[in-house]
């Protein structure tokens, strides 16, 4: 099992209980990843600063949320790693049967608080949720696209972004009114977490 390289500041935020299942979790990731790509293989010794560390840093903007929408969840990041550490009831939305297989064997040995919807993202029919979130699924103005029937008016999405997202904020309010703000990455460099709300399409403000 590889074991948890956070850093310390995380690591005093965080139980050795939730801890263990994130290494069972990663554990899981690395042995199914040699069957289906869950994430690239150059990663593999990478996985707790550049997926785990990167996913966590979501939580302080979450901490009031009761609801979890984790869009194309692939190999659980944000999602997956968000409901491990905070017990908030998170749905995963990913489309491929099998990694929506794989979320499913990590729920059940980590326990944790959530579902697999093995769909795409148009077709699901869930409650809407307070937080929906995404990383490296889709341009700006397609996630608000998927993220306006799902989330509760007074709720925020949380997209990790990169050096791409002035060009995609700029192209999004072509479509859509919206508020945001920015927040710097801990991970990366040219990274940003774009917190997104009040989501409305022009067109509907200019009938």
């Amino acid at each position: 099992m590889q074991q948890s390289n956070l850093p310390d500041d995380l690591l005093a935020l965080v139980s050795r209980e939730t801890i263990a299942k994130l290494e069972v979790y990663v554990s899981l990731l690395i042995q199914w990843n040699k069957r289906i790509n869950l994430i690239s293989h150059k990663d593999a010794e990478q996985i707790w600063s550049r997926h785990i560390q990167d996913s966590l840093q979501l939580t302080n903007l979450i901490s009031s949320a009761r609801s979890i929408i984790d869009l194309g969840s692939g190999g659980g990041f944000p999602g997956l790693v968000l409901a491990i550490v905070t017990d908030i009831p998170t749905t995963l939305v990913e489309s491929d049967t099998r990694k929506a297989i794989f979320l499913r064997e990590v729920i059940r040995q980590t326990q944790c608080n959530c579902k697999v919807l093995s769909q795409r993202i148009e077709t699901i029919d869930v409650p809407a949720a307070d937080i929906i979130t995404a990383r490296a699924l889709a341009p700006l103005n397609k996630l608000l696209s998927f993220s306006a029937p799902l989330l509760q008016a007074s709720g925020s999405c949380l997209f990790l972004k990169g050096r791409q997202v002035d060009q995609e904020i700029m192209d999004a309010e072509k479509i859509w009114h919206f508020q945001y703000r920015r927040f710097p990455s801990q991970t990366h460099s040219e990274g940003v977490i774009l917190k997104v709300s009040h989501i409305q399409p022009i067109s509907e403000l200019d009938g």
